[in-house]
């Protein structure tokens, strides 16, 4: 049974999105990147639930300043990459690059998707074709290079792009409209570009989130899954250069946008 995925807006902290999992198989509960504590804490009293683990991708402030006090209030288990432990507040259970975690029935594999920063984390459910990537990725866009370099980006990028394309991508910020200018500079004739930006506009007027998108949209749309488009390598002037030189390009002009 796939999971169950439920979207809290808590863009008033900093416009995060906070996705809390069920496992529909066991009723295990877990919540990725918790802000705060009082929308979760409000989504889970909403839905009779209690919570049965804390899943950190990395550690902004941003997507763990909830990790105290929600750990506080369930007693669960707050988890992280092991190699970025010290720096993840509360943690109380390693996972490592490679290996899975299991809500109930529902494994994720561990993925690592260093960039944004050193020790950046997915949680990839194959069965629920369900991808949590934190800050590495967003629709049209992906996070700023705070610590990774530009190889580091284009190894992340190939690794997202080698999953399946109907995998969707639940990013953590509502970045996809101004995401979407950068875009269509970089491939002003794309209209698959075109396409998602006016489907982004239609579901904020209509109140709706963006995310999920599916890999397959963002292979078509984003720039960063795109290093090998002829038209970004003709804009850039970097026509056969290698994805870390033309990804490392993308980032600085995208920084200046």
């Amino acid at each position: 049974m796939p999971l169950e995925v439920h979207l809290i807006d808590m863009r008033h902290v900093n416009d995060n999105y906070n996705f809390v999992l069920r496992d529909q198989a066991t009723g295990k509960v877990a919540v990725v990147d918790p802000s705060e504590l009082e929308g979760v804490q409000a989504f889970l009293t909403d839905k009779g639930w209690s919570l049965d683990a804390i899943l950190c991708t990395h550690h902004h402030w941003d997507h763990t300043n909830g990790n105290r006090e929600v750990q506080k209030i369930y007693d669960c288990p707050i988890v992280g990459n092991a190699a970025d432990a010290a720096r993840i507040p509360g943690i109380t259970e390693q996972v490592h690059v490679g290996g899975t975690y299991a809500l109930g029935e529902s494994v994720a594999e561990i993925l690592p998707l260093d960039g944004h920063t050193m020790g950046h984390i997915a949680y990839y459910f194959a069965d629920s074709q369900a991808l949590f990537c934190g800050d590495a990725l967003f629709s049209m866009g992906c996070g700023r290079l705070f610590e990774g370099t530009p190889e580091d980006l284009a190894a992340t990028m190939q690794r997202i792009r080698a999953l399946p394309e109907d995998t969707k991508i639940y990013c953590a910020h509502e970045y996809t409209i101004a995401n979407g200018r950068f875009a269509r500079a970089m491939e002003p004739e794309n209209a698959a570009v075109t396409a998602h930006i006016e489907r982004a506009k239609a579901q904020r007027k209509a109140g709706q989130a963006t995310i999920p998108s599916t890999l397959a949209e963002e292979c078509q749309s984003n720039p960063f899954l795109r290093w090998d488009s002829p038209e970004i390598q003709s804009v850039l002037a970097m026509q056969g250069a290698n994805p870390s030189a033309i990804l490392g390009e993308l980032r600085a002009r995208k920084d200046a946008f």
